[in-house]
């Protein structure tokens, strides 16, 4: 094979290879939550959640990092406030081995869920049996609870 051929084929190989291994490497590593006041988000992802807190670079109260699993962490940070929209399309999701120990704790705290239609306390079944709840957190963001954990 002539030099040009050999080095078009290698070319080609490479342009169709590289998106996959990009995918491949891609990965979430962290969700940022802007927040109203730190201390009472915190307490709240710590309490509800059992999120630990882990060590942050920061060190100017502003911030705190959770380990929230897989690898992946949750950065809460303070800042002024500003209003934002927010509807429970748009949320983050965590799975619990549980969902009925997931209730009780909530029941424990009276931190209040619905399902998605929004029927207080109830419990949502998809149509592939995964139950589901949605709550707010201390800022009004939206968060979905499933059992689909593995």
């Amino acid at each position: 094979m002539k030099t040009a051929a050999r080095k078009i084929l290698i070319l080609a190989c490479v342009l169709m290879i590289s998106p996959v291994l990009m995918a491949q490497q891609t990965k979430i590593t962290h969700i940022a939550v802007y927040v109203k006041e730190l201390k009472r988000s915190s307490d709240f992802y710590k309490n509800v959640f059992g999120f630990p807190e882990i060590d942050e670079p920061f060190k100017d109260g502003l911030h705190t990092w959770l380990d929230i699993g897989n690898n992946t962490s949750m950065h809460l940070i303070q800042a002024p406030w500003e209003p934002v929209t927010i509807n429970k399309i748009n949320h983050i999701c965590f799975s619990v081995p549980s969902m009925d120990d997931f209730v009780k704790n909530l029941e424990r705290l009276k931190i209040e869920y619905e399902d998605w239609p929004g029927n207080k306390n109830k419990i949502n079944i998809r149509p592939d049996g995964i139950k589901q709840i949605y709550l707010k957190d201390p800022d009004g963001y939206w968060i979905e609870i499933n059992d689909e954990y593995k």
